[in-house]
């Protein structure tokens, strides 16, 4: 298959980070554009870090390949078998069903390709000669939920899902590894009085207090919507009767999530990298479930501990460290954030809406700009990522290059006078 990029005019949906292209001739598939953009706080794209638009591109495709590849799902299941806090029970129920047909089969994604920049050609499983910002993946539809009213409260209705396919599954899966000081079911966990604390431990199937930068016991899954005006937690019953899967389909699709993550964790741990978390999205095709949606360093968080003049960080290498800088340098504006996404929860509109009318006004900060030193340092971290998924460089000597990074990055805090809120965010006593 030959797509030249000037047949991509116009895209048919221009998102934060992404853009989508119709393939004249064919309509079972479309092409993707990632941009050097990024996006954090859902408020659109807010940065730009150059070359990460290839980079990211390069990450999916590489990574997507991968998963095609029976052998990548033996090594999986090797992992499994070979985590020592894994109840026996938990165990056997991983590596049967999903995993065993990925095993034989590899997985079912949408991906199809990447465009070489030059002849446009779709190269499938192995990078092309030019790397593009482009890749090629199979079109699934996008339902969104009915919303409807009932004595004041928004309510949306997913009753014609179970009856459709070859859609997008409205669930955005969540696999957690382990637990962080900034995730939102550690922010929700800590507000909890003990009773409450303890269902929510029960909900989420860990047997233990969560404490932030800690590993579970065994990899957990929760759910969030995905076509409402804001994402929410929801739990795993309601995420059954939403995902419009049968019951069996909704357990492979769970089982795959947790699969899909360790795919990732065995990848990014050869470079140094604790993976915490990661977000999957679903379709169903017939029979199938297939991993959709883009797939980069965004997608997950991920860390390493290090030292700087005697003490010890977290650093992360992904848009977690975008949130932070923001955070840190920037808090007037993320207040004025969270007042507008709860007016927005109040009034069920987007609260982008809320948001740039307060800015428009004068009410709320304006977006501010992101310092030009601290982003080099995130182009640094995505360069050496991306020499590992082509092969180019020794996973020893990239994981001395994130480390030389994210030292640099601590020492940026130190220099604009915010390591005390560094170390309140992210320093490990």
């Amino acid at each position: 298959m030959v797509i030249p990029q000037s047949a991509l005019v116009e895209p048919f949906y221009e998102g934060s980070v992404q853009r989508l292209f119709a393939v004249p001739g064919d309509d079972t598939v479309m092409v993707t554009q990632t941009t050097a953009k990024g996006s954090v706080f859902d408020v659109g794209a807010l940065f730009e870090i150059s070359g990460n638009d290839v980079n990211r591109a390069l990450f999916r495709h590489v990574l997507y390949s991968k998963m095609a590849d029976p052998e990548v799902w033996k090594g999986v299941r090797s992992a499994i078998e070979a985590a020592p806090d894994l109840s026996d029970d938990y165990r056997n129920e991983l590596i049967s069903g999903a995993l065993e047909e990925a095993c034989v089969r590899g997985a079912k994604t949408h991906h199809e390709g990447m465009l070489d920049a030059v002849s446009g050609e779709v190269a499938r499983g192995s990078v092309p000669e030019n790397p593009s910002s482009y890749n090629v993946v199979r079109k699934y539809q996008i339902l969104k939920p009915v919303r409807s009213e009932f004595l004041g409260a928004h309510l949306f209705d997913y009753s014609q899902f179970p009856r459709e396919d070859g859609f997008v599954v409205p669930l955005e899966y969540i696999v957690r590894f382990g637990i962080t000081s900034a995730s939102s079911v550690y922010r929700k966990y800590e507000a909890m009085d003990g009773k409450a604390k303890q269902a929510f431990e029960q909900e989420l199937g860990v047997t233990r207090p969560l404490d932030a930068w800690q590993y579970l016991e065994k990899p957990i899954g929760d759910f969030t919507s995905k076509f409402e005006p804001e994402d929410r937690m929801v739990s795993k019953q309601e995420a059954l009767v939403m995902s419009g899967l049968s019951g069996a389909q909704f357990v492979d699709s769970g089982k795959l999530a947790i699969l899909g993550a360790w795919a990732v964790r065995q990848l990014v741990e050869e470079i140094g990298l604790l993976m915490w978390d990661i977000k999957w999205e679903f379709a169903k095709d017939g029979g199938d479930l297939v991993f959709v949606d883009t797939i980069d360093t965004d997608s997950f968080r991920a860390t390493m501990f290090l030292d700087f003049e005697g003490e010890r960080f977290v650093n992360h290498y992904n848009k977690q460290a975008m949130r932070d800088y923001f955070t840190l340098l920037h808090g007037d504006w993320i207040e004025d954030i969270k007042t507008a996404k709860a007016l927005g929860q109040q009034e069920g509109v987007a609260f982008t809406e809320i948001l740039a009318a307060g800015q428009s006004e004068g009410k709320y900060a304006a977006t501010p700009e992101v310092d030009a030193e601290f982003l080099r340092l995130q182009e640094q971290k995505m360069i050496a990522i991306r020499d590992y998924m082509l092969g180019e460089a020794e996973a020893g000597d990239v994981k001395e290059l994130l480390v030389t990074a994210g030292t640099g990055e601590i020492g940026f805090y130190k220099a604009k006078a915010k390591l005390d809120g560094f170390r309140k965010i992210n320093g490990i006593s």
